[in-house]
């Protein structure tokens, strides 16, 4: 039945119950035309014979307009108490979110410059972008150098994700290039989320030298769990402007050969399933994290349920208007002398 009034258009009430008194207008025809004439003006004459000749006139049919508003007003209140809606079949997605663990290089060798303004701040901008990107998705930050830590679990709150990505900076810890325990640390993380799509984004602009966890080692226990591990060599061809201090306090810049294990970087993706990616300027990391992004879409399971729109105003409205034009009937046109 439901089927058939969405089809046709035609409004469901809300409390349908309240439909039955509408009954009560039967009693009140039933008196108005059996009894309502004797509330009606009369003038008593000898008789009407002059009269036969004499048309009745539109107001012999206006004394019965009033009566015929005041039903529709109640017929128009009963329907509007009883919650007349119209409803549409809409779909709704519920999203099965993918959990993302960013992994992030913070040695000092990311203040190179051959990024605007440099590795980091680049890394950062773009990272920031990347989650404001994912709004059904859990992502977390991990942060490595020497060593490695948490910096946010995965997380639906952006606002707090972006202002911690914000704070990332150099010499939070011991300097070096821990991929493997990076790696690690965000792994350690995801293993036990219920997603079932875990993801890692690891970047890095140097080569494995410090930890206590070998690069091939994180890469097996992410394979175990089933995670995928992008990796991204971040650093221009060649050499790269780095600032360095000189020994009166001042900054100078030198160039610094950029040595990137992009041989290390290729196992790992390959070995998790994900993918290897260099980039050399800021273009080209944006474009990077694009693809990762349209790689690792969220899957959307679409359900439909009816939507309703209320309608009991429109009813309302018009029994209102009804009512006022009865008023103005009586007062104008249908005045009585005393």
């Amino acid at each position: 039945m439901k089927k058939i009034l969405e089809i046709l258009e035609i409004p469901q009430f809300e409390n349908p119950f309240v439909l039955w008194t509408l009954v009560l207008l039967a009693p009140y025809i039933i008196w108005y035309a059996i009894w309502g004439r004797k509330s009606w003006a009369t003038l008593k004459v000898s008789t009407i014979m002059p009269l036969k000749k004499v048309a009745g006139g539109v107001y012999r049919y206006l004394q019965h307009v009033p009566f015929v508003l005041r039903c529709f007003v109640f017929a128009l209140i009963i329907i509007a108490l009883a919650r007349p809606r119209s409803s549409k079949i809409f779909e709704a997605t519920s999203v099965e979110g993918v959990d993302i663990m960013l992994i992030m290089d913070i040695s000092t060798s990311m203040l190179a410059q051959d990024f605007k303004p440099n590795r980091l701040n680049a890394s950062k901008d773009i990272a920031i972008e990347f989650v404001s990107q994912r709004q059904s998705d859990r992502i977390g930050l991990t942060v490595f150098a020497g060593e490695s830590f948490i910096q946010c679990p995965p997380t639906t709150d952006r606002a707090t994700l972006i202002n911690l990505i914000a704070k990332v900076q150099t010499g939070l810890i011991t300097d070096g290039t821990a991929i493997g325990n990076g790696l690690a640390t965000a792994v350690s993380r995801l293993r036990d989320s219920d997603a079932k799509s875990k993801v890692a984004i690891l970047m890095t602009d140097g080569v494995n030298n410090s930890g206590n966890v070998t690069p091939e080692t994180a890469a097996e226990i992410a394979k175990l769990h089933r995670i995928r591990v992008y990796t991204i060599g971040i650093g221009t061809n060649g050499t790269a402007p780095y600032p360095a201090q000189t020994p009166y306090g001042g900054v100078q810049m030198i160039q610094v050969p950029v040595e990137i294990d992009e041989a290390l970087l290729k196992n790992i993706a390959n070995q998790t399933g994900g993918e290897y990616f260099r980039a050399t300027n800021n273009t080209k990391l944006i474009e990077i994290y694009s693809q990762i992004n349209e790689m690792e879409k969220t899957k959307n399971l679409v359900d439909s349920f009816p939507v309703y729109r209320e309608e009991f105003l429109v009813y309302a409205l018009a029994a209102f208007a009804l009512l006022m034009l009865e008023i103005l009937i009586r007062l104008f046109v249908l005045r009585r002398i005393p």
